[in-house]
């Protein structure tokens, strides 16, 4: 079965990592347009480099919860095209390969510069430099507001196979993650969403799976067998 699923900050919040969008408004006691613009990094690349640093130092000390792995058990028996809007390796360590990841990686540096990405080093700051051309312009591989996400080719092309879609633990206000329900439902899949409420699209879904993801993750993919 050709099944494709979004994850968002919902999923990995159960492994202690706050989500994007908090009720105040604020990422980790930071106004977004502070940590997550290009117009940010260049007013104060510094303190943009602290922040990320500090969700490296945070990822690493989070563990892949239940629905992590569930999700690695459903790629084993299904023809899984997993799709995350995080940017934590909780996937990878809970086993999943081929994660797809729209938004950019925590453990990627990218050059400002040239454009070549590398492993990232936990800690980086202005003057840390591209191994490929020696400038230090590098920033966090992460696609921040007003930037293209990534792999949105492939990601689309799978949306129009896929015979189940679901989202899991999404908002449903991030565009273009938002429109990946009602592209699936237009293509002819069914729609399933897993949330602790229902989403901002909740009305693009077929059917809606309400609880922490830890719980019913896991019970949907033993569904679906």
């Amino acid at each position: 079965m050709r099944i494709v699923v979004l994850t968002g900050a919902g999923i990995s919040a159960e492994s202690g990592l706050r989500t994007f969008r908090a009720e105040d408004g604020l990422w980790e006691d930071h106004r977004i347009e502070d940590v997550a613009t290009p117009e940010a990094f260049i007013r104060d690349p510094a303190l943009v480099h602290r922040f990320y640093n500090a969700r490296r130092a945070a990822t690493a000390q989070a563990e892949p919860n239940a629905a992590h792995r569930a999700l690695a058990d459903l790629a084993a028996r299904h023809e899984l095209t997993l799709v995350t809007q995080n940017v934590d390796d909780l996937h990878e360590r809970g086993g999943s390969s081929n994660v797809i990841h729209m938004h950019g990686e925590l453990a990627s540096s990218l050059c400002a510069s040239c454009g070549h990405r590398w492993p990232s080093p936990m800690e980086t700051d202005r003057k840390t430099l591209c191994p490929a051309c020696g400038t230090a312009a590098a920033r966090p591989d992460i696609v921040w507001f007003g930037e293209m996400p990534y792999h949105m080719e492939q990601i689309w092309e799978a949306i129009q196979q896929a015979e189940i879609f679901a989202a899991i633990g999404t908002s449903g206000q991030v565009y273009p993650a938002a429109g990946f329900g009602h592209q699936a439902r237009r293509s002819g899949a069914h729609c399933v969403e897993l949330n602790l409420d229902r989403s901002a699209v909740s009305r693009d879904f077929h059917e809606h799976l309400i609880g922490p993801a830890t719980q019913i993750v896991p019970e949907w993919v033993g569904r679906l067998g």
